[in-house]
């Protein structure tokens, strides 16, 4: 049986080449391009300027990923949304819309699952199933924008998944996102995050994207890095710390290090001093988070006061640092949470 084309993962080339293929005029894939990544359609059968017989043989012929809706909730404190999406398989994933001054933001998942195993993150608990396509990344946002009536303005992919282990489909996501033709949302409002596989960083450097990398780093030396990240017992937080530098060299944009601050594990003044002097030679701002408790982990939330000295001592070296506000606490804020209770149903 020959395995179905995923049209929406195509970008408009080889959209064009395929629609000619299959024997219609090369401006069909024009009409269909903007069906899928302008007006969002969740169907093929909305695309009303496309004839039947040309419907009929793209739904024989091709897979058209429109995630369903499972559950949404909403924040009473700030309007965040988190929706848990069902895939064609079955599997489910989270998204998150946060609101913000600036516009709408999209975190979106990269995988169903997560293979990293880092010790705060429910995400990681039930292992990797598989990567998602770039149209089952897209259609976080799709879905959303639909579903919020309003444009989504940034995308952080930083949800459930380690973005640079399903790193081909990452960079057609990026593609079709970023294209003219489509959404077309700068590369300059997209984050990518990374707990620090290192030939990938590099890798991502060489393309010379202008989005924001964000490394997980969750830690002041090698040492605590392992305890709280298997990923360390690959790669040395020097490697990681290098690869940040060829980054930046590359690319000239500025480093984000996310650091989940972990009540008497990561969080004295001498880790942040230690945590200065790792990162005092990058051009990097530092975003700490407060670590969301999950029921499966006994890490806690250290208080408030330790948090403001944490960030406090990191000043005091010249550290460009800020607090992540808590957007969603009271809707299973954790990534992978609310996935993991579902399925627990």
């Amino acid at each position: 049986m020959t395995e179905k084309i995923d049209i929406k993962s195509m970008n408009l080339t080889e959209l064009t080449a395929y629609v000619t293929e299959s024997g219609e005029k090369p401006f069909r894939a024009k009409q269909l391009y903007q069906w899928m990544h302008q007006k969002l359609s969740p169907s093929i059968d909305e695309m009303s300027n496309l004839s039947n017989a040309f419907k009929e043989k793209l739904k024989n012929n091709c897979t058209y990923t429109a995630l369903h809706q499972v559950d949404v909730q909403i924040s009473k404190q700030d309007g965040t949304r988190k929706y848990l999406f069902q895939l064609e398989d079955g599997n489910v994933i989270e998204s998150v819309l946060m609101r913000y001054k600036f516009g709408n933001s999209v975190c979106i998942s990269s995988q169903v699952g997560c293979r990293m195993g880092c010790r705060f993150c429910a995400s990681t608990l039930d292992g990797l199933v598989r990567g998602l396509k770039p149209s089952e990344m897209l259609d976080q946002i799709y879905r959303i924008e639909r579903d919020i009536g309003e444009r989504v303005s940034n995308v952080v992919v930083m949800g459930t998944g380690e973005p640079l282990d399903n790193y081909e489909n990452l960079l057609k996501f990026i593609e079709l996102l970023t294209d003219e033709n489509g959404l077309n949302i700068s590369q300059r409002n997209l984050t990518v995050s990374t707990c620090g596989l290192v030939p990938k960083i590099r890798q991502l450097a060489d393309e010379k994207l202008q989005m924001t990398l964000a490394i997980s780093l969750h830690a002041s030396s090698q040492e605590k890095r392992k305890q709280l990240m298997p990923v360390a017992n690959k790669y040395q937080i020097t490697e990681v710390l290098d690869a940040c530098r060829y980054y930046f060299k590359q690319t000239k944009r500025r480093i984000t290090f996310e650091y989940s601050l972990v009540a008497g594990v990561n969080d004295t003044k001498e880790d942040a001093s230690a945590l200065a002097g790792l990162v005092s030679d990058i051009n990097c701002h530092v975003n700490l988070i407060p670590v969301n408790p999950i029921k499966e982990r006994d890490f806690s939330q250290p208080n408030e006061n330790a948090v403001a000295a944490f960030k406090n001592e990191l000043e005091k070296y010249g550290i460009n640092v800020t607090i992540r506000r808590e957007m969603g606490r009271d809707i299973d804020g954790a990534c992978g949470q609310l996935r993991k209770r579902y399925m627990e149903r």
